[in-house]
């Protein structure tokens, strides 16, 4: 999955006449993890990265996925922007399983 998210990115970037270093500086991420990303390197690019690259480049996250990443699974932009405002505000991984056991809890003693 990354060499196509990396040929995402560089499509997008080089779409909008940016250079590595304009975009590093406008997503405040090293020049050299772009191209890392750009040419298959980083195997694995956080969501938080992807991110905030999406939104220097002024497209969604889902952009940046490759279409045949998984066909059943789609996040839509509403979902995307929840998760964003939970990792902004500071929701650890943890505190959102926590969260879904507790629902998921919620809802078997309600019945």
């Amino acid at each position: 999955m990354s060499e196509l998210v990396g040929e995402l990115l560089k499509h997008y970037r080089e779409d909008r006449g940016m250079t590595i270093n304009e975009l590093s500086q406008q997503a405040d991420i090293s020049k050299s993890y772009i191209s890392s990303i750009e040419r298959g390197l980083q195997k694995n690019p956080s969501i938080q990265i992807l991110q905030k690259l999406a939104d220097s480049l002024n497209i969604s996250l889902n952009q940046l996925l490759p279409k045949n990443y998984d066909k059943e699974f789609f996040i839509d932009d509403e979902w995307l922007q929840l998760v964003k405002l939970a990792i902004d505000e500071g929701l650890t991984k943890q505190e959102f399983l926590e969260y879904i056991q507790f629902v998921q809890f919620k809802r078997r003693n309600s019945n």
